[in-house]
């Protein structure tokens, strides 16, 4: 179908199944989005290569806390670490095995086999195994031919797969590989037994054109098997190649809460599953309204703020100070927010300050159980555009102190 041949308007239903919400209203959806799976697998890997965040190490009780709360999410995947790192890591993966959560958990492994014999010592029920693709991976840190990645490729899939359990393969730095060397990596371990095929956008280079034409070139290769990406952030497009990625026929996407990772980190798994449910219908298995909750704890665990305009999770990304938009949404939420917040875990906030108008101090007034009579919102509008022009935030304390400073000159001036 062309893009001048398409037909339809996408609405979704609110998840309350009350009535119908427009998320993309008066909008051509193109052939590849009406095709798009109904659903995706989530591959959290938060553990590992989250944890390749600079200055970030988790304890083994911090990785558990994090694992039961992605398993409480519902994400498919649990990549739990890298066994052969070190003998606590190994440990922690194993517990984390061992805890009996519902995801599949899975252990990361070179292309040899004494890391994937620790993966399977830990007790896994999946083995993440990867090898270099791209030639200047291959040149400057393997010091190994194309020829000699792709037999280790072989025989370390053959090798997992002889101990009957789960593989998924990873050519590293797919990305910058050769297009050719790519797809015959590829073909060669899922002839060789590999359940899943990831292609990782190891340092971020990729937009989402260009994301979308490597995995339909790299479809056929899979022969039928799961296609995955793997985004990182570098040029802050890891959500934006991720969803195209699926859109060109990708089933699974590797993430990490609140998008950490190594340099500027990896696509953000709450993002990515919001635009996945909210956006394009495609459902990801995973609880959205603890989303919020998620991203709070790891950041808790991790000490790294969760950016106020991050988005979904953000403290204001359903925040309003604006009087017109303050207006619309007491008005009709759905005036100036694409979904409830509830729908993720979060809650709407007015926020009053020098760009506040008179709708926005009455609700608030409302909200906090103070009058309403005209007189005392232009009073109390006036305060908060003077503070504003100093700079001074107006929290929830400074209104309450406002607000009672006015009703007591109110009732002396009436006395």
């Amino acid at each position: 179908m062309s893009a001048g041949a398409l037909r339809h308007t996408f609405k979704r239903p609110l998840r309350s199944g009350s009535a119908e919400m427009p998320i993309v209203e008066g909008v051509r959806i193109v052939d590849e989005v009406e095709t798009l799976p109904k659903e995706v697998r989530i591959f959290d890997t938060t553990l590992r290569d989250g944890e390749q965040t600079p200055g970030i190490s988790f304890t083994k009780e911090q990785k558990l806390a994090i694992a039961r709360q992605l398993a409480k999410l519902g994400v498919a995947s649990i990549e739990a670490g890298f066994p052969a790192v070190s003998k606590g890591e190994f440990e922690a993966v194993k517990e984390i095995a061992g805890e009996g959560l519902g995801p599949e958990i899975v252990a990361l492994a070179r292309s040899n086999k004494h890391d994937i014999d620790r993966a399977l010592d830990a007790g896994v029920d999946a083995i993440h195994v990867f090898i270099a693709a791209s030639d200047i991976h291959l040149k400057y840190k393997l010091r190994m031919s194309r020829e000699e990645a792709l037999r280790r490729a072989v025989e370390a899939v053959e090798y997992a797969k002889s101990h009957g359990i789960t593989v998924e393969f990873s050519p590293e730095d797919a990305t910058r590989a050769d297009l050719q060397y790519l797809y015959q990596m590829v073909k060669a371990v899922a002839e060789a037994g590999a359940d899943r095929i990831d292609i990782p956008d190891t340092v971020g280079v990729m937009t989402p054109t260009r994301m979308k034409y490597l995995i339909k070139y790299i479809l056929p290769a899979a022969q039928g098997k799961i296609v995955s990406v793997h985004c990182h952030n570098d040029f802050g497009l890891a959500v934006a190649n991720s969803i195209a990625g699926i859109e060109a026929g990708a089933k699974q996407a590797h993430v990490t809460v609140n998008g950490i990772g190594e340099r500027a980190g990896n696509a953000a798994l709450e993002e990515v599953v919001a635009a996945l449910e909210f956006l394009l219908n495609v459902r990801t298995g995973v609880n959205t309204k603890l989303l919020y909750e998620t991203s709070v704890l790891v950041s808790e665990i991790t000490g790294i703020p969760i950016p106020p305009n991050k988005p979904i999770v953000g403290a204001n990304a359903f925040s309003h100070e604006s009087g017109i938009h303050v207006h619309g949404v007491i008005s009709n939420p759905f005036t100036y927010e694409p979904i409830r917040p509830e729908m993720v875990g979060q809650k709407r906030r007015i926020v009053l300050g020098k760009h506040s108008g008179r709708h926005g101090v009455e609700y608030a007034l409302k909200t906090l159980g103070y009058p309403t009579e005209p007189d005392i919102v232009l009073k109390v509008l006036d305060e908060v555009k003077r503070l504003g022009d100093q700079g001074v935030r107006v929290d929830e304390d400074k209104l309450r102190e406002i607000v009672e400073k006015i009703l007591e000159e109110r009732e002396l001036t009436a006395s």
